[in-house]
């Protein structure tokens, strides 16, 4: 019984990761380019009562065996990376990958992070930024005279100034992507950074040779995230943590009968 106790224990923390992960996955259901995480989980060590191929006679082996699990344990939440829909904005800067890659900015520390989310704008200085204040690499200047910028699908930033005909060309926005792309660590505003698990980034035109996506101007990529099938994985974590409950309630009752027992 005590092992049904820790079992239960151990499952009832599993189905409260599983919660928290859905609570954060229905918060961002309206974040721009995120990416809804999966919890995955793992059962723990087993007491081997019988080993299963042990010997059971001269000629005779255990079939199966006698092995108690010990309860379960989350080991990741992975970031599923499917495509977000795309929403139609009208807005210049705004900019939606069709496809994979990410788009590169830099930290104010000169680090580089990746994001999926292109709600762009200019600063001060006329710089394409995101919503933090972080350059796109590489970084492109739109000049305050210019009276149209346009987004290609390849990335090719150009704009046009008053009293000419012909656009000029600001730059190339860059997309970056990854071997593993569910290795990122997520440092928040919408912001990665790569890891070992990760691999380095692998940088390229959008729509090249590379397998990267297109860029669409005046749009932004929704998030991934399901609530129909949030609100699923919500009553299953609901139930799972319930029936985890009532395993400790039984033991405890059935200690209770032990201890009445009277010599």
């Amino acid at each position: 019984m005590i092992r049904a106790l820790y079992s239960a224990g151990s499952g009832m923390t599993a189905q409260q990761t599983s919660i928290d992960n859905i609570a954060n996955n229905l918060a961002n259901a309206s974040t721009t380019g995120f990416k809804a995480r999966r919890p995955q989980f793992q059962d723990l060590l087993y007491q081997n009562l019988l080993q299963p191929g042990a010997a059971a006679g001269s000629q005779t082996i255990v079939p199966s065996g006698l092995q108690l699990g010990l309860g379960t344990r989350p080991t990741a939440n992975t970031i599923v990376q499917t495509q977000g829909s795309l929403t139609e904005t009208d807005n210049t800067l705004d900019i939606a990958i069709n496809g994979k890659g990410f788009f590169q900015v830099q930290q104010p520390d000169g680090t580089t992070a990746y994001t999926r989310s292109g709600n762009f704008q200019l600063n001060a200085n006329g710089i394409i930024v995101d919503a933090n204040g972080n350059p796109l690499i590489p970084q492109i200047t739109i000049p305050a005279q210019a009276l149209t910028v346009t987004i290609a699908t390849d990335g090719t930033v150009s704009y046009t100034q008053p009293g000419q005909t012909a656009a000029t060309i600001a730059g190339q926005i860059q997309l970056a992507n990854f071997q593993n792309p569910g290795g990122l660590n997520s440092v928040g505003n919408g912001l990665f950074t790569p890891t070992d698990a990760s691999g380095q980034p692998i940088t390229g035109v959008p729509g090249g040779s590379d397998g990267l996506g297109t860029l669409q101007q005046g749009y932004l990529e929704s998030s991934n995230v399901s609530i129909v099938e949030e609100f699923v994985n919500m009553i299953i974590a609901q139930r799972g943590y319930e029936a985890n409950t009532k395993v400790v309630k039984a033991a405890d009752e059935m200690y209770q009968q032990v201890n009445n027992v009277t010599q």
